[in-house]
């Protein structure tokens, strides 16, 4: 079947908290799916744009438990795998008092780095509108080669590219690779960059103010820019090539007011609604407006793949707003 959208990257199992406070100090969790590129797929899902996603499990009760959910999420699991030997990843969230929130992996040699190059052929490539990628899958070999393998070819087949960069400084503590150099890397062969001042801080690329900062991205190499900025809302900007737009334009939205409770996946949830709300054919203003909505509404429930909204939610809460 052919999807307008094709996502890859890791599935991991988030071990949220049951109190606010350092990791140290908490005795308890809820599992909950996750995974950067996981939460897009299934938060795409959600806003009935369902698309092929490639990722890499274990084959353990973890593994077992994802597959179900992204299962459950209506995604089917052709490029679903299943590592016989590998173990899958998880990770420990630990949230401040203003539901922020901070990251353990447990990851080393899991499924989700054991990526394979070539997966995914060039039929389908052929056949995806927009293939998205982020920064985690990069860290590791083999899922690294994979993931720029990915980058390359979907680019060759007229597919419009999307990369999140995602800094996870812990995931890229040796020195076998550069986190600031894969970016630098990527970035020139992408089509579209989102971003948070964080993610860019990692990679060396200093944050000013959206404007001097997303003209300065978009030198670089992407037609579109979106900057994500929590509590201040969000930026994009693109030049005449971006689909979206007739000539170069940059525009700001300045978010919602909501009581967050967990801002897990709500980056993720922003790219999710971007990324629909532009295949659908919406000019740059709108996607941003409506991706800033599905994230807001993502932050007031507790887990990122469980807080992700349908469209008929994302409505309703921006009626409510205006």
């Amino acid at each position: 079947m052919t999807r307008p959208v094709l996502v890859a990257g890791e599935t991991l199992v988030d071990f949220i908290p049951e109190q606010t406070g350092p990791l140290a100090a908490v005795e308890s969790f809820s599992r909950r799916a996750g995974g950067a590129p996981a939460n897009v797929a299934v938060g795409l899902a959600h806003l009935d744009s369902v698309p092929l996603f490639w990722t890499r499990v274990g084959d353990d009760a973890f593994g077992d438990y994802l597959r179900e959910t992204l299962a459950d999420a209506g995604l089917d699991d052709t490029y679903v795998e299943v590592d016989p030997t590998a173990k899958t990843g998880l990770a420990f969230v630990s949230l401040g008092e203003e539901a922020d929130r901070e990251f353990s992996f447990h990851r080393h040699e899991s499924a989700d780095t054991r990526l394979q190059p070539g997966t995914v052929d060039d039929e389908v490539l052929a056949d995806v509108e927009w293939v998205h990628v982020g920064g985690v899958t990069l860290a590791d070999e083999p899922g690294r080669t994979a993931t720029l393998d990915l980058v390359e070819r979907a680019g060759a087949h007229g597919a419009t590219v999307s990369f999140d960069p995602n800094a996870r400084p812990e995931l890229w503590a040796s020195d076998e690779f550069s986190f600031v150099e894969t970016v630098e890397d990527v970035i020139e062969q992408v089509d579209v960059l989102k971003a948070s001042p964080d993610d860019l801080a990692e990679a060396g690329i200093a944050y000013d103010d959206p404007e001097e900062t997303a003209t300065a991205l978009l030198d670089r190499g992407p037609h579109t820019v979106f900057l994500t900025l929590g509590g201040e809302g969000s930026f994009a900007a693109a030049t005449a090539e971006a689909p979206w737009t007739e000539g170069r334009e940059s525009t700001f939205h300045d978010g919602y007011t909501v009581e967050p409770v967990d801002t897990t996946g709500a980056g993720d949830a922003f790219t999710a609604g971007a990324i629909a709300a532009l295949v659908d054919g919406a000019p740059l203003g709108e996607a941003l407006g409506f991706a800033n909505a599905v994230a807001a509404v993502t932050t007031t429930a507790p887990g990122a793949m469980t807080a992700l909204p349908t469209r008929d939610e994302v409505a309703a809460f921006r009626a409510e707003q205006s």
